[in-house]
């Protein structure tokens, strides 16, 4: 694992899946996180099972939430959470909110608002998805959210969304 160097900022990573042993996949992607050039993870959610938003017809989701410290850029950052996805198996078909083995998202970086073709951040439904807020919520309770919000005010529109933390020991 590489020390970030002081030029670091806090960035929030959303983990999921829901093929080939998720709870595995997710502890996985946890793993490859803090083996990034320049990163640390310095917090990660419980887990929670989630039921599939968009697409049913498919199993249900485990989900978690890591801070990080980061020296990357976001667009680098970026590109090395998909190549983390690729190296566990993700085929992104374009098919958004389908089954996957590990889904890495950039959901916040620092307090910067990103809007470009290859990234937008905060991530643009972060402030809509239980499966997001509730982990996020778990490890930064007073969190706000770049043009949305503070993040418990965020969690009351999402009341109907059934989650579930679970023990994975």
């Amino acid at each position: 694992m590489s020390k970030p160097s002081e030029n670091t900022v806090r960035a929030y990573i959303g983990l999921g899946s829901n093929l080939a042993d998720p709870v595995a996949q997710v502890r996985a992607g946890v793993t490859a996180l803090g083996q990034l050039a320049q990163t640390r993870v310095e917090a990660c959610s419980s887990f929670y099972r989630t039921a599939p938003v968009g697409l049913r017809e498919q199993p249900d989701f485990i989900n978690a939430v890591c801070r990080v410290h980061t020296g990357q850029a976001p667009v680098t950052l970026m590109q090395n959470l998909l190549e983390v996805e690729r190296m566990h198996g993700r085929q992104r078909q374009g098919d958004k909110g389908g089954p996957r083995t590990l889904d890495l998202d950039l959901l916040l970086y620092g307090d910067q608002t990103i809007q470009m073709a290859e990234l937008t951040v905060p991530h643009p439904r972060l402030h809509e998805r239980a499966f997001v807020l509730y982990p996020l919520h778990e490890i930064e309770p007073d969190l706000v959210i770049p043009g949305r919000g503070v993040l418990r005010d965020l969690l009351a529109d999402c009341a109907g969304q059934p989650i579930q933390k679970i023990d994975v020991g």
